[in-house]
């Protein structure tokens, strides 16, 4: 498969060497390695792990496109919905961005709420790599009003002040280190990566430590079955650490994630017996995790139902769950599709407007693949969206 894929350039690819040549020392050093400590290296090694290098990784030059990407659509719906919740808050209210990948949603997400005359005291972008932080300041200042980019704030680690006001996580869950398990004779075992006679890295199954086990017996009784022998999957037992990490602060407010995943049953059907872990390089998906360190993106479908978990462990109920189609229409992205088309008169760039709606919303592309969970806690639940709440389909979780 990955015969096919583009070759990278020679600089490109010594940046891929070196981080290989790092792995080889540590597996060699320290002995196997857990999957999930391969991938977290893969992708946030300073310097040259993919999100924490200078390589371009969102939109046609990159590996992939994200909703906010495609146009200003979708921060707009995201503004739209949760004007209300900010505007119950007060003038102390802020909003804070996880993973702000290129600036895009950013940029448009603080016009709308200038426009709706919302404008948060801060807007805080949590962005652990600095050449993106870099590249989103640079953005937002190019685009943005002096005053409304003095909003914007960077953040490398999450908030430890209390604050109240609106969290947001577009494609963020699916790129956190998961582990990956296997089922063998009836016992758990955890992925590892070691090294073969010619030092190429292959997978090596090992008994599983205590943490991941209770996790994977948490999921089959849930499911109310065990696991085949030879079932490989993924889970993130780190996950209920993680959301309290980054919104533990959170006093009083609400939280959008964005990814595309599934409710458990339909993460773990029995036929879905590899899992959901695939690579993405130059808008190509693949199966190889260990292509070209470094330079490929690897990433795991969510499990929604242990996002509901993790999020209600921390003190806040889930208000609403539901396809990303759904949540944008709910949110008025017809109203604002059929304004911005009156708008313009170019009918390339209405055009391009229509590819950006059918990227959205059809269910081939990110409109049921991408699914959208909103969290509530401390707020009057008159103020969470009404449309949104309508359309809510946790009953699936």
């Amino acid at each position: 498969m990955t015969s096919r894929l583009p070759e990278p350039g020679a600089d490109e690819r010594a940046h891929s060497d070196h981080l290989a040549d790092l792995l080889r020392e540590e597996i060699a050093s320290h002995g196997p390695m857990p999957f999930s400590r391969f991938m977290e290296r893969c992708l946030y090694t300073p310097g040259l792990g993919y999100y924490s290098a200078g390589k371009a990784k969102f939109g046609e030059e990159g590996d992939f496109i994200t909703a906010p990407e495609l146009g200003s659509l979708f921060a707009r719906c995201v503004v739209r919905a949760f004007v209300p919740v900010l505007a119950s808050l007060g003038p102390q209210a802020d909003f804070m961005e996880i993973g702000g990948g290129s600036g895009a949603f950013a940029e448009a997400a603080l016009l709308a709420l200038d426009a709706a005359g919302q404008v948060p005291r801060r807007f805080m972008i949590l962005e652990p790599s600095a050449d993106l932080r870099e590249r989103q300041r640079e953005r937002l200042h190019a685009n943005l009003p002096a005053a409304l980019f003095a909003r914007a704030v960077w953040l490398d680690g999450p908030p430890e002040e209390d604050w109240d006001g609106m969290l947001f996580a577009n494609e963020v869950i699916d790129a956190l280190p998961t582990t990956r398990f296997a089922m063998r004779d009836g016992e758990v075992y955890e992925e590892h990566v070691v090294l073969d006679g010619d030092r190429r890295f292959v997978r090596s199954d090992r008994p599983a430590d205590a943490l991941v086990g209770g996790a994977v017996r948490h999921v089959e009784r849930d499911l109310g079955r065990d696991f085949a022998t030879g079932y490989r999957s993924e889970i993130l037992p780190q996950l209920p650490y993680w959301i309290q990490a980054v919104a533990g602060s959170l006093r009083s407010g609400a939280m959008l994630f964005a990814d595309y995943g599934y409710t458990r049953g339909e993460f773990y059907l029995p036929e879905r017996d590899d899992g959901t872990l695939r690579a993405f390089y130059r808008h190509r998906a693949h199966g190889d995790a260990f292509h070209l360190p470094g330079l490929q993106d690897l990433t795991a479908s969510v499990d929604f139902t242990a996002l509901a978990e993790a999020g209600n462990s921390a003190g806040f109920g889930v208000a609403a769950y539901m396809p990303q189609a759904q949540f944008l229409i709910a949110s008025g992205l017809q109203e604002l599709f059929e304004d911005d088309y009156l708008a313009l008169t170019d009918e390339a760039a209405r055009y391009r407007l229509s590819q950006e709606v059918k990227k959205l919303t059809l269910p081939d592309q990110m409109g049921e693949r991408f699914q959208v969970m909103l969290f509530a806690k401390g707020i009057d639940a008159a103020a969470l969206p009404e449309g949104v709440m309508a359309a809510d389909q946790g009953s699936r979780l």
